[in-house]
């Protein structure tokens, strides 16, 4: 189902928009030239913590003793984790020893999708047409209806979203985790993984409660049940079959101990941040399974080069948008002729995506220049090149532009 409505900007209005636009290009262009330094040193000074790390790094062997001649030392173990703790989710009463215990909701709602098509005017006004989808589907926090374009449906039936019970996801974790004969830390618990999915069974007195609450909520019969469970699936709602508007599905997961592979600094018994002594950079990480210290650190590296690129991409993508906005103020002036203002706005596009190649490249140079001196003079003198080379083809296609030009008719001799 779907609504429209159909707005108009004036000329003045969007060329308003327009220089506020120009403000939000500088601040992004801003953020963008900081997070590409910044990504360049994080990346530099990781890389040469994790090849010192790697040099200093010794196994510790057999986890099921304390080996206090390695203490203070970076160490790689591997071996079985086991707790004590009983976990227990505190709304529905499941209970089980584990590392931790997660409880995932869904919720039946309303949802608003929006289209939205401009067209530009003579004139420099700009008609745009805003297409509203509504739908009902399960999601994963409730939607507020409140925000919505429209209250009710194309058929009249009102969009007005409630959940059933008043509860979201949670997560218990174990506070007492052992690797042998040594304890692990929070920053390590927290890093286990191998999570599997728990079939929920509840008390009958749970049970009984969640339909006395629903049924006050849903003002249904005395024995209607909103409690029911399929496979590893609970269902809150009177029929799975049939979903209403804020009915709930609720699934859990747990982690029971199991080997695991860490490289942290040994600290008595147990273990904390290695820190490095150089430029301040910090490891600490748990891998599950039996994993080699070499494949370890490969991981991390290969994780932290992943990690750079991604955020160079972002850092190029937000200069391109920071640089497309300030020019995009050309574009709204010529709005008075479209067809000028397409043209206008295909060359902005263009300059944008030089400069912002150009001048994230010329940053990332910078930052090398200042962290790795040898690769930043390379890439420098990369980014001169290159500046020099779109001067030359732009020197050259003037001059020939120069050339086909028809030349001027001579004046008769008096």
């Amino acid at each position: 189902m779907a609504y429209q409505k159909v707005t108009t900007t004036s000329y003045g209005q969007r060329v308003k928009k327009g220089f506020g636009g120009v403000g939000t290009g500088f601040l992004l262009f801003i953020a963008a030239t900081i997070l590409l330094f910044w990504n360049e040193g994080r990346t530099a000074k990781t890389a040469s913590m994790l090849k010192r790390a790697e040099k200093q790094c010794v196994e510790l062997g057999d986890v099921n003793k304390i080996n206090s001649e390695l203490n203070g030392q970076l160490i790689h173990a591997t071996g079985p984790t086991a707790t004590d703790d009983i976990l227990t989710d505190d709304i529905f009463g499941i209970s089980i020893n584990a590392i931790r215990l997660s409880r995932d909701v869904e919720y039946y709602q309303w949802t608003e999708r929006t289209e939205t098509e401009t067209r530009d005017k003579i004139g420099g006004g700009q008609e745009t047409t805003t297409t509203y989808y509504y739908e009902k589907k399960w999601v994963s926090s409730p939607v507020n209806s409140g925000n919505f374009e429209y209250s009710t449906s194309e058929s009249g039936e009102p969009m007005n979203n409630t959940t059933l019970f008043d509860f979201d996801d949670d997560s218990k974790v174990a506070e007492n985790v052992t690797f042998g004969a040594y304890t692990l830390p929070e920053g390590l618990i927290r890093q286990i993984g191998g999570a599997k999915s728990l079939a929920p069974e509840l008390d009958p007195s749970v049970v009984a409660n969640l339909n006395a609450q629903a049924r006050k909520t849903r003002k249904g019969a005395a024995d209607a049940n909103y409690v029911q469970i399929s496979g590893n699936t609970l269902y809150l709602g009177a029929n799975p079959n049939a979903p209403e508007i804020g009915d709930m599905r609720v699934t859990f997961d747990y982690i029971i101990p199991h080997e695991v592979s860490i490289l942290a600094k040994l600290n008595g018994s147990t273990f904390e941040k290695h820190t490095d002594a150089k430029n301040g950079k910090t490891l600490l990480t748990l891998t599950d399974g039996t994993v080699s210290m070499e494949e370890m650190f490969a991981t991390e590296k290969a994780n932290n080069k992943a990690l750079a690129w991604i955020l160079r991409i972002l850092g190029f993508f937000l200069l391109f948008i920071g640089f497309k906005n300030i020019f995009d103020i050309v574009t709204t002036l010529l709005k008075v002729l479209p067809f000028l203002a397409n043209v206008a706005s295909l060359g902005t596009g263009l300059v944008a995506g030089v400069l912002a190649f150009a001048w994230g490249f010329l940053i990332i140079a910078i930052a090398w220049l200042w962290y790795r001196p040898l690769i930043g003079i390379v890439m420098l003198a990369l980014v001169v090149a290159l500046i020099w080379f779109l001067g030359k083809k732009s020197k050259e296609k003037a001059a020939a532009k120069a050339a086909e030009a028809p030349a001027a008719p001579e004046t008769p001799a008096q």
